[in-house]
């Protein structure tokens, strides 16, 4: 197979004693040639836009400490080598900086400190239902709820709506929440804070 020697003149070789043209034709084409094939294995391990950076470092130092290898035999295994150590210092430096652990906030970004419109449409629903339905009620339980609202205990209800005792307080609030129940259709469903109704007024 004929060499493609066009790859020669974009081959990152520096000048040092006697300059590239100090290189043999034969060494360049072995090292367009590796070339290639050092920037493909690199991308393929995961250094993506570094491959290109790990294959001149490679190449550099192919010339400058291995200048007398003249064989693909030679050069092929040793620049494999000097990749594979790059390679895993690469790695040592991406861990070390949180390259690995980088988000990119286009694709994924930040969660807002901003409520969701459509949650917040879904409470001022269900807040006019609730309001819609205390105001159907009588004035005891309306109070009941104001109070509760307002986070009075139930001891403390109890003296600001005169009951004889905590257990009318509690019987109140049973019978004034399964009659704001039934003027909302029978269910709790989204309303308060858990199933069942909890946190419901």
């Amino acid at each position: 197979m004929d060499p493609d020697l066009s790859l020669t003149s974009a081959l990152p070789i520096p000048e040092g004693e006697g300059g590239a043209a100090g290189v043999s034709a034969g060494r360049l084409e072995v090292l367009a040639r590796l070339r290639e094939r050092i920037v493909a294995f690199a991308a393929s391990r995961g250094a993506g836009a570094h491959a290109e950076d790990l294959a001149q470092e490679v190449l550099v130092l192919l010339h400058t400490k291995y200048g007398h290898l003249e064989r693909a035999e030679d050069l092929v295994p040793l620049a494999f080598q000097i990749l594979r150590f790059k390679l895993a210092a690469h790695r040592r430096r991406a861990a070390r900086r949180g390259e690995y652990d980088a988000v990119d906030l286009d694709a994924f970004p930040p969660p807002s400190d901003a409520p969701d419109p459509a949650m917040v449409l879904e409470r001022k629903e269900l807040l006019a239902r609730l309001m819609g339905g205390i105001a159907q009620m009588g004035e005891r339980c309306r109070e009941l709820f104001r109070l509760k609202l307002q986070g009075r205990t139930f001891a403390e209800i109890q003296g600001l709506l005169g009951a004889a005792s905590l257990n009318t307080v509690y019987t109140w609030d049973h019978r004034c929440r399964k009659q704001l129940l039934d003027t909302l259709g029978g269910r709790w469903e989204g309303v308060g804070s858990g199933p069942g109704g909890r946190g419901a007024p």
